[in-house]
Order: structure tokens, then C-alpha cells, then sequence
């Protein structure tokens, strides 16, 4: 999901309250990052929720390619949260917010992938939408093993291409802003990409990038990152006085 470019003509980015969300175009989840982010410095809850909420599905898809895990990854999102939210102080508009997020969410993975050192999920067993492959009948049974066919076919990648080929394939970001998410120089980017293509038959390729729900938030995992971000979730006092490296 590449960030929102939505513009709010007229729209005072100042401490005035945010307008109620039953207005078209006023509420949170219609404003732009950079605005959400302001909101958020002040403690405002429903930006820092807009912010959750916007993010959860691109950061949770980066963490589940390094752990192939949906508890763990789960687990890495909302760490991610919380280090971004006690570090809205210090982020430096240069780049994109998205970037930076997925780059704390990116690193706290594969933080955790070294202090586990578990090894990573067998092919089989659960998908990412936590179902039991064959738990479900007829047509949606169809769409879960054609799902867990391909997620596997993800999984399958050596650890060092999955990120690169979850952001530019099953999330549609640029090379560009998939290297500053990573780390990565824009050619490591495409050689990556090109070799995790080559790896995969042309069929399954295809089918990847024509599916829509791949190495999705389980059931409700969406709503348990909201509230216990926001549980969680320094002070504003604290989010104004931050200063050490996040």
C-alpha cells in the first residue's frame, strides 16, 4: 500500500481540534501522514489510531516474510508502533513516513528472528489467515488452499528476497521506497526482485501477482495492534520530549 497523497484544501495544521469523521474528507483516516503525525505529537488518539490502522497490513506483511510466524510478526508490528510513537519527535520529514515505519518494523523482525533463533515456518499446517488448510468447505476451501499454495510459494524464497518481493509484489511499492524501507540500494532492490522471480514458476508468479489477500492480519489482528498500541503508547509529555535514537 503506498502512502496516501490525499490533500485537505483549506485544512489548518494547527492545534485546532480535528473536524468529526462524519464530514466527507474530515476525519482522520482522509488526512495525509504528515498532518496525522502533528495530530499525534499532541496525544491525539484517533491520529495515532488512523496512523495504526493505515500501516498494519503493509508492516505486518514486511514482518511475517522474515518470521513466518503470524503470532511473532504480530508481535513485531505493534513493537514497531510503540518505537515509532515514542520517536514521532524526532522523525525527519526528508523521506517517507511509510519507509521509516517499515524500516522499524523490518528490523525489529529480524531482531527477533536472531534472538529466537527459531527456524522459520514449515510449508503446511496454518495460513495467514489462521485457518487450518482444509478447515473450510466448498468455494471458500477453493480460495484458502489457493492462498496457502502461493503464500507458500512465498515462503519457499530464500530469507534474503522475501521482503524485497512481499513490498514491490503483494503490496505494489516502488523500488525506490522499498530500498529506503529496507536499507537496501535501489539495484540490490531489483536484483533481488529479478532472482526471487526466477525462483518461481512463471504460473505461479502470475498468480501472486493477480491475488489480493496474501500474508493477510489473522481474524481481528488488526483491532488487538490498535488497542494495545494505544494502551501501550507513551504519553504525550513524552512524545514531546523524546530525544534519544529510536
Amino acid at each position: 500500500m503506498l502512502e496516501p497523497t490525499l490533500q485537505t484544501p483549506g485544512l489548518d495544521t494547527g492545534s485546532a481540534p480535528l473536524r468529526r469523521s462524519g464530514v466527507p474528507g474530515a476525519g482522520p483516516d482522509a488526512l495525509p501522514d504528515l498532518l496525522l503525525m502533528e495530530r499525534a505529537r499532541g496525544g491525539d488518539e484517533r491520529a495515532l489510531e488512523a496512523l495504526i490502522r493505515r500501516y498494519s497490513r503493509r508492516l505486518f506483511r514486511v514482518a511475517r516474510s522474515v518470521l513466518m510466524d503470524d503470532e511473532r510478526a504480530e508481535a513485531a508490528v505493534l513493537d514497531a508502533f510503540l518505537a515509532a510513537f515514542a520517536g514521532l519527535s524526532r522523525y525527519e520529514s526528508t523521506g517517507k513516513f511509510a519507509a521509516w515505519l517499515t524500516r522499524l518494523v523490518f528490523n525489529q523482525a529480524r531482531a527477533m528472528r536472531v534472538a529466537t533463533r527459531a527456524p522459520a515456518a514449515a510449508p503446511g499446517g496454518v495460513s495467514s489467515a489462521g485457518e487450518p488448510v482444509g478447515a473450510v468447505t466448498s468455494a471458500a476451501s477453493e480460495e484458502l488452499r489457493e492462498r496457502h499454495e502461493l503464500e507458500q510459494a512465498i515462503a519457499s524464497l530464500p530469507a534474503v528476497f522475501r521482503p524485497v518481493y512481499v513490498l514491490r509484489v503483494v503490496e505494489g511499492v516502488s523500488g525506490i521506497e522499498t530500498a529506503a524501507s529496507l536499507g537496501l540500494h535501489a539495484t540490490t532492490v531489483r536484483t533481488r526482485l529479478y532472482r526471487a522471480h526466477r525462483r518461481l514458476a512463471p504460473d505461479t508468479a502470475q498468480r501472486i501477482r493477480a491475488a489480493t489477500a496474501l500474508l493477510e492480519l489473522p481474524p481481528h489482528g488488526a483491532e488487538r495492534i490498535v488497542s494495545r498500541a494505544l494502551a501501550q503508547r507513551p504519553h504525550a509529555s513524552m512524545l514531546a520530549i523524546s530525544a534519544s535514537s529510536p
